[in-house]
C-alpha cells in the first residue's frame, strides 16, 4: 500500500515539476506550489468554486447559502459548558476573501479567507462580535472545512437556541 501511495506522490510532484519547467521555457517564472497544484487538479481552485454549503470542524459549524444579492452565512461554535457563539448575517465574496457582517451585531464585520474547501476567520475579530458569544467564547481563529456542498443541508444548521442560521 505504501508503494502505491509513494508512486502517486511521486507522479504528482513530477507533474508539478514538468509544468514549472514548461513555464520557465516559455520565458515566465515557475509557478508557486499552490498554483502548480491547482493547475494539475490536486487542490480545487478557490476562485472557481462556489462558496455555498456546510463547513465543519469538531463542534464548529458554518453554513453559507445563496441570497437575493449575495450569500447568507450562519456560524455556530460550541465549546461545551454553555460556552458558544451563534449568529447569522451576510457574506460577500471578493476572490479568496469573504466579507462577513452579522445581523445581530452589525459592528461585527471582518474579512475571512476562503480556500476552496476551507474557511478561516482572523485570529482577532472586532469586540462587537462578543455579543454573539456567551462568556469567554469567541469567533476568532475559526477554521472549518467543507462538509457538504448541498444548499438544502446547509439550510438546516441550527444555533444554540435551535434557531435556523441559514434560513431565508
Amino acid at each position: 500500500m505504501r508503494g502505491v501511495i509513494g508512486c502517486a506522490i511521486l507522479l504528482m510532484l513530477t507533474a508539478c515539476s514538468n509544468r514549472a519547467e514548461q513555464s520557465e521555457k516559455a520565458g515566465g517564472t515557475p509557478p508557486d506550489l499552490e498554483t502548480a497544484a491547482i493547475s494539475v487538479g490536486i487542490i480545487p481552485d478557490p476562485k472557481a468554486t462556489d462558496i455555498g454549503g456546510l463547513f465543519a470542524r469538531d463542534t464548529d459549524r458554518v453554513c453559507i447559502v445563496p441570497d437575493a444579492l449575495d450569500y447568507r452565512i450562519g456560524v455556530f461554535v460550541d465549546y461545551g459548558d454553555m460556552l458558544s457563539c451563534s449568529g447569522s448575517g451576510k457574506v460577500t465574496r471578493a476572490g479568496e476573501t469573504l466579507q462577513i457582517v452579522f445581523d445581530d451585531a452589525p459592528d461585527c464585520a471582518f474579512a475571512a479567507r476562503y480556500e476552496g474547501d476551507r474557511i478561516v476567520f482572523p485570529g482577532r475579530v472586532p469586540s462587537a462580535c462578543e455579543r454573539l458569544c456567551t462568556r469567554r467564547a469567541s469567533l476568532g481563529a475559526l477554521d472549518v472545512r467543507r462538509l457538504s456542498d448541498s444548499i438544502a443541508e446547509a439550510r438546516t444548521l441550527r444555533g444554540a437556541r435551535e434557531r435556523l442560521l441559514c434560513a431565508q
